[in-house]
């Protein structure tokens, strides 16, 4: 029950938007009690946490798994986790909707339980760009900081307008994506020419 209460409030914030969901919302469209509701939740803003951490926690798993695999250089994982974003949209859209329009009703205490997580995804992505400095691919004078959060600015947001079944998958357009931004910093030195078809050397 637990689950069906979470995913039909996803369901419910993501169209009407938290505030304007009730608790009676949910039980009404799950044909249970507030009694109910409340076995498994103190209140509406801990399901709110509930659903940021499921989230941003299922995407730091993601990202981790993608990081240690020892294969793989820095590129491709860097795609891989461009990729990654842009295909957990077929199936945690809503998710990320909710995830990023309603952290604002989160109390600071809440707060502080997402945004370390939160933090922890854009370090990874800075570790994987200063690799790309330090081997001399990037330039360096490259900021690690503004790039991540420009990679992260173009994923996150990408649920508002991308759609699995569109003109591009989201294998095109991880791989538009990371083209645009690599090009941008790579080193003077760089083959571009090679250094492209390394990127593009994506999973099939």
């Amino acid at each position: 029950m637990k689950d069906k209460i979470t995913k039909v409030s996803i369901d419910l914030f993501q169209k009407k938007g938290f505030t304007e969901t009730s608790v009676q919302d949910i039980c009404d469209t799950l044909g249970v009690t507030k009694g109910t509701f409340y076995h498994y939740f103190t209140s509406k803003e801990e399901l709110l946490l509930d659903i940021h951490l499921g989230y941003i926690e299922s995407i730091l798993r993601q990202q981790e798994l993608i990081l240690n695999d020892d294969g793989k250089n820095w590129r491709t994982k860097l795609y891989d986790v461009v990729y990654m974003l842009l295909h957990s949209i077929e199936g945690q859209g809503a998710s990320a909707r909710v995830f990023f329009r309603e952290m604002r009703n989160l109390s600071d205490e809440r707060l502080a339980e997402v945004i370390p997580k939160r933090t922890q995804f854009r370090l990874n992505i800075e570790s994987l760009l200063r690799q790309g400095v330090g081997s001399g691919e990037l330039r360096k004078n490259l900021d690690v900081e503004i790039v991540a959060l420009g990679i992260l600015g173009m994923t996150n947001w990408s649920y508002q307008w991308f759609h699995p079944s569109g003109r591009l998958s989201d294998k095109e357009v991880a791989s538009v994506f990371v083209d645009m931004v690599l090009k941008g910093i790579e080193s003077s030195n760089t083959d571009s020419a090679e250094a492209s078809n390394r990127m593009l050397k994506s999973p099939g």
